[in-house]
C-alpha cells in the first residue's frame, strides 16, 4: 500500500528545556487510527542539574501510552498509582472522566547522569467511554510477546500479529508494534483496510518505494 503522508514533526519545549518531537497532531493529519497524539522524547543524556519533570496535570476522555527505550521515570496519579516505568513496558493510562498524573525522574537516578528516550502516545477513546472511572495498568516487558527471526525481532505491544498477541486490555482494537531489523530484510502488514502509521526511529526505511528517513 503506498505511502500516504509523510510527517516531519515539530520540536517542542515540555519545560526545563526538555525537548520533544511532535508528529501527532499535525496539519496533515490529526489522528492515525485511535492515535490523536505522538511525542518522540531523547534519546539524550540528561545532567543533575537539569529539571525535565513532567509536573501534575489533568487528562479527561483518552488514554495515554508510554513506552521507554532507555532510563527511567516515575509515574503518579491521584488514584494512588506510583509506578516506576523501565524500558520495554506498556503503561496505559485511562483518564475516563477525569485524572492527574506526573512523570518525574526517580529518585536514585536524580543525583547522576541518566539516559531518556521514549515514546509516548494518546489515544482517544469511544464516545460511550470518555466518562468512565480512570484507571492506570502496568504491564512489565517480560509478559510482552515477540517474535524473533534471523533477520528481525518484533515485540507485539498492543494487538496481535504474526500469531501472538499482546496481554494489554483496550477499549478500541489498534496495534503497536517496536521492531528492529537488520538492513535489506523485509517486513509485510496486512493491508487490513486500517490506518497504519510506521515511525522510522533510528534509521531509514523504505515504505513500498518510498524512502522515509530516520
Amino acid at each position: 500500500m503506498p505511502v500516504q503522508t509523510i510527517l516531519s514533526g515539530h520540536m517542542k519545549d515540555l519545560g526545563g528545556g526538555f525537548m520533544i518531537r511532535r508528529l501527532l497532531p499535525a496539519a496533515e493529519r490529526q489522528a492515525v487510527g485511535p492515535f490523536v497524539f505522538m511525542d518522540h522524547f531523547g534519546p539524550v543524556t540528561q545532567q543533575p542539574t537539569d529539571n525535565f519533570d513532567v509536573r501534575p496535570h489533568p487528562h479527561i476522555g483518552l488514554a495515554t501510552v508510554t513506552y521507554l527505550f532507555e532510563g527511567a521515570m516515575m509515574h503518579r496519579d491521584s488514584l494512588g498509582t506510583v509506578q516506576r516505568i523501565e524500558p520495554g513496558a506498556i503503561n496505559w493510562m485511562t483518564s475516563g472522566r477525569g485524572i492527574v498524573h506526573s512523570e518525574r525522574s526517580p529518585e536514585d537516578l536524580r543525583n547522576v547522569p541518566r539516559r531518556v528516550h521514549g515514546l509516548q502516545l494518546w489515544v482517544g477513546l469511544p464516545l460511550d467511554a470518555e466518562e468512565i472511572e480512570p484507571s492506570f495498568a502496568h504491564t512489565p516487558a517480560a509478559a510482552l510477546p515477540e517474535v524473533r527471526t534471523a533477520a528481525m525481532t518484533m515485540r507485539v505491544l498492543i494487538g496481535s500479529a504474526a500469531g501472538v498477541s499482546s496481554p494489554v486490555k483496550t477499549l478500541v482494537p489498534t496495534l503497536y508494534l517496536d521492531t528492529e531489523a537488520s538492513a535489506g530484510s523485509r517486513i509485510e502488514l496486512p493491508a487490513d483496510g486500517n490506518e497504519r502509521a510506521v515511525y522510522a526511529l533510528a534509521d531509514s526505511l523504505e515504505i513500498d518505494g518510498t524512502t522515509v528517513d530516520a
